[in-house]
């Protein structure tokens, strides 16, 4: 492999095995291995979504580029173990794509929607089974954020029927959980007892937005983006009229909050 090849990619490649030359690469990449890079492939992944949100292609184009160097690093460190290369990666996923879309490059015929998930989630279960694991909750990173790992504990609990039939039967839940936390806190109880039933709170109405079909993880990477949005609009507000936010009350807070919403173009019904 070549840095100054004509292929993108074989380029890459070749940079990376460059970085991680015994004789003259870079220390700190040398230094790295499989489990030391995750933290920095897991914050290109959250910038990439990030740079989705933004809707600006040169973003996004920069951030892919990073998150693909993640991959073609643990590639490098797969091949001078000796347990797998790029091109074996590459195979893998390409098989795993014709076994899984029969209907797309086999014979296979499904008339409804629902026809097709099923043999999807069919073809994974029996990947699992491969593998010697028999849960259907097998294979659910614990790295995932935890509102997204709720989602995907909630759908897999749902293959088995373990599922409410409707959204409306979720609110039901959500109001018990909200009474739990309450009588916990009224009681006194240690932060721990109140974490517990906060995070039951919390997974159900995970479980109400997965229902409605609403992603969780978006919904809330969302309304933050929204929050950061208007608070500094507020900051900038404050910093315009005086000394800035610390010496302001509460209404007068309120009140800045209520002009940076006004800022932005949005109606009276437009809540946090």
């Amino acid at each position: 492999m070549d840095i100054h090849d004509s292929d993108p990619l074989r380029r890459l490649r070749a940079i990376m095995a460059r970085l991680r030359d015994p004789d003259g690469g870079c220390p700190w990449d040398r230094a790295q291995t499989p489990g030391s890079i995750v933290p920095y492939t897991l914050e290109e992944a959250y910038e990439v979504g990030e740079a989705i949100a933004s809707a600006e292609p040169e973003a996004i184009q920069g951030e892919l580029g990073d998150l693909l160097f993640q991959v073609v690093f643990q590639a490098r460190l797969g091949e001078e173990a000796g347990d797998f290369d790029f091109d074996d990666i590459a195979r893998a996923i390409g098989d795993k794509l014709l076994r899984r879309h029969p209907h797309v490059f086999g014979d296979a015929e499904f008339a409804q929607d629902h026809e097709r998930e099923a043999a999807w989630e069919s073809a994974k279960a029996d990947e699992r089974r491969d593998r010697d694991r028999h849960s259907a909750l097998d294979d659910i990173p614990l790295a995932m954020p935890a509102l997204a790992r709720a989602q995907k504990l909630q759908r897999r609990a749902r293959r088995v029927g373990f599922d409410w039939d409707e959204a409306a039967a979720v609110i039901d839940k959500i109001r018990e959980e909200i009474g739990e936390v309450q009588a916990e806190f009224e009681q006194g109880a240690v932060p721990e007892r109140l974490t517990d039933e906060v995070g039951d709170v919390l997974f159900t109405v995970v479980n109400w937005a997965r229902h409605l079909g609403v992603d969780a993880e978006t919904a809330l990477r969302g309304s933050n983006r929204k929050f950061e949005r208007r608070f500094r609009a507020m900051e900038t507000l404050a910093e315009a009229d005086g000394p800035g936010m610390n010496d302001l009350s509460l209404d007068e807070l309120e009140a800045l909050w209520a002009e940076a919403k006004r800022s932005e173009g949005k109606g009276p019904l437009d809540h946090l």
